[in-house]
């Protein structure tokens, strides 16, 4: 359960979420008069990502890895930003640990939650800060099939693939949840499963939890994974597969998602976007 760090009057700027187990705070060097959530906070590590506002980052800890995503504050620029645009903003880790929450209770696999916290009250300066286990051996499903034109994988095995993608996307949506970055990239293939097939849902921080299934928000979470594997070369028939074990929809959820799909690809395609992606990547080389 969520603790406070101690029972002293706190302004708003001190208002505290926090939960770590004993064994972290001990891997971490904190005594029990340290200030935890700074800490953590202050972490440094191997960055995965690093855009304004948030970090990503693993670290290593008495021989075990985790990974650490740490909120700075999004500012009111961005949260008006959002607000004009009909989107709902991500203001702290905390959305990612609800949505780690719900995806254990509906059993599907993700990253293991360790630690978490946040601090303060105004939505546009909020700090927090998510810790996940590492989950070891396992492989994006956009790295897995970067080379299947060229080296096709064996029919069994992209059959069971496509098959247990689309019962994941199928819970998923059941049970009004949305990814809303649900590409290739954020399913992963857990290695030392095969030859099973198992696969865990990652990088949960936009998720939504809605109180009804909201086909719109599942027609763009579909758009977005059907655009990441257009370039992977899967047929007619793979794609047949992919609707018919997913949930049951009309021709014109699909024709929408084929039209959005077309959209994200021109898009990712664009001068503009690879250049604001290079950049990204030269940041974190």
């Amino acid at each position: 359960m969520p603790t406070r760090l101690d029972n002293r009057p706190m302004g708003c700027n001190k208002k505290t979420i926090f939960s770590m187990p004993a064994p972290m705070r001990k891997a971490l060097g904190m005594g029990e008069k340290s200030d935890a959530f700074e800490v953590t906070m202050s972490l440094n590590g191997q960055v995965f990502r690093d855009v304004p506002g948030r970090k990503t980052l693993r670290v290593e800890m008495r021989g075990k890895s985790y990974f650490i995503k740490q909120h700075f504050g999004v500012g009111w620029m961005e949260i008006v930003k959002n607000l004009l645009s009909l989107k709902r903003p991500i203001l702290s880790a905390m959305t990612e640990v609800r949505a780690i929450e719900k995806m254990q209770a509906l059993n599907i696999a993700t990253t293991p939650l360790v630690a978490y916290g946040q601090r303060g009250c105004n939505p546009a300066t909020l700090k927090s800060f998510v810790i996940t286990d590492d989950l070891g051996d396992i492989t994006s499903l956009e790295d897995l099939c970067a080379f299947w034109k060229q080296k096709p994988p064996s029919l069994r095995f992209k059959r069971q693939l496509i098959i247990q993608s689309a019962k994941l996307a199928k819970k998923l949506h059941d049970n009004a949840v949305n990814h809303r970055d649900f590409y290739l990239c954020h399913l992963c293939l857990d290695n030392s499963s095969l030859p099973n097939i198992k696969l865990f849902l990652i990088d949960l921080h936009r998720v939504i939890i809605h109180s009804k299934v909201n086909e719109r928000a599942n027609m763009k979470d579909i758009a977005a994974l059907y655009f990441s594997s257009m370039e992977i070369g899967l047929t007619a028939r793979d794609y047949v597969r992919f609707k018919h074990y997913y949930r049951q929809q009309s021709d014109d959820f699909w024709r929408q998602v084929a039209a959005r799909a077309e959209r994200l690809y021109k898009k990712f395609n664009s001068k503009k976007f690879q250049k604001k992606l290079a950049q990204e990547r030269t940041k974190l080389d």
